[in-house]
């Protein structure tokens, strides 16, 4: 901690990470013995952050993540967004098909950003807010495949055909390394198959957002 840094927010904050990354919850003495810090200190913690609906407790006393998380999660997307449009605008323009990056919400991916190329003739009419299982077409199927270990010589993209919509083929590729965001950079074309040089460059893509987010 520096003298410009507050200790309770730092604190604050981290019991919120904590929060994040169980299912269960955590009890006052879990979070004590996490932080290093009393009980009486993460009872004041929890008791300010109940106040702004950022945690809940349960009939057992444990500790979760509260909804107001999901106000703050509403502004995530225009950022996210913002931030990946260069390199999605490149990516349409260079292949010629419509770009967008998918993100994780609940079990569905959702279209948060879409860029259609201005000089082809046709393309896929793909809009933001679109959603789908995560388990068809390209873009869900990156995100699933960026969650398991990756098998040695996988290219590190997914191609799909049809899936979503008859005629048209999917190329994505996860993003990886950016914290607290999961989701893939990606293009949809009317073709039967995926064109070879496509794929890397969907890659390409997927590096130069996350590079963007971090």
């Amino acid at each position: 901690m520096t003298a410009e840094t507050s200790q309770t927010l730092d604190r604050g904050l981290r019991v919120l990470k904590l929060l994040a990354d169980t299912d269960h919850g955590l009890t006052v003495t879990e979070l004590s013995n996490k932080l290093g810090v009393n009980r009486t200190v993460v009872y004041r913690l929890l008791a300010t952050l109940e106040q702004h609906a950022l945690v809940r407790r349960d009939l057992g006393g444990r500790a979760r993540v509260g909804l107001g998380v999901l106000r703050l999660g509403r502004q995530v997307h225009p950022l996210v967004r913002e931030a990946a449009l260069p390199a999605l605008r490149s990516l349409a323009e260079d292949i010629g098909a419509t770009a967008h990056l998918t993100l994780v919400d609940g079990s569905d991916a959702l279209a948060v950003a879409v860029v259609e190329p201005t000089w082809t003739d046709y393309h896929v009419a793909y809009r933001a807010g679109f959603r789908h299982p995560l388990d068809r077409g390209a873009a869900g199927r990156a995100i699933l495949s960026a969650r398991q270990a990756t098998e040695p010589g996988h290219p590190g993209y997914t191609l799909t055909h049809g899936e979503l919509e008859a005629g048209a083929s999917g190329a994505a590729a996860p993003l990886v390394g950016v914290s607290g965001v999961e989701g893939s950079v990606g293009v949809v074309m009317l073709a039967d198959a995926v064109p070879e040089r496509v794929g890397p460059r969907v890659l390409d893509a997927a590096r130069e957002v996350a590079d963007a987010l971090r």
